[in-house]
C-alpha cells in the first residue's frame, strides 16, 4: 500500500492537571520513536506511512495519554488517503 498522511489531536483529560503538554510530549516521544515521517504543527501531529501502520500509532497514543494519568482522550484523526499515495512534502513544499 501507499503512503498516506494521517493528523492527529489529542486532548488527554487528567484529573487535577491542568497542562496536558506533558502527555502529549510523550504521544510525541512514541511517534518518534515509530520512525515515521511526522511533522509536529501547533495544533495537531502529521505522519506518513502506511494505514495501519499509522492507525497502529493512533490506538498506542490513546494508552500512552492513560498511562500519564488521563481518564479519558479525546483524539481528532484526519487521514489523507489515495492509492497512488499522499505525501506530506507535495502539500507543503511551495511554502518552505
Amino acid at each position: 500500500m501507499a503512503n498516506i498522511n494521517v493528523s492527529l489531536q489529542i486532548l488527554p483529560k487528567i484529573p487535577g492537571v491542568d497542562d496536558i503538554y506533558p502527555a502529549v510530549d510523550k504521544v510525541i516521544e512514541l511517534i518518534d520513536k515509530s520512525g515515521v515521517k511526522y511533522e509536529v504543527g501547533p495544533m495537531e501531529t502529521t505522519m506518513e506511512g502506511e494505514l495501519s501502520e499509522l492507525l497502529k500509532i493512533v490506538e498506542e497514543a490513546q494508552e500512552v495519554c492513560v498511562r500519564e494519568g488521563a481518564i479519558r482522550v479525546i483524539s481528532m484523526v484526519k487521514i489523507d488517503y489515495a492509492p497512488e499515495g499522499v505525501t506530506m512534502d507535495e502539500k507543503i513544499h511551495k511554502y518552505r
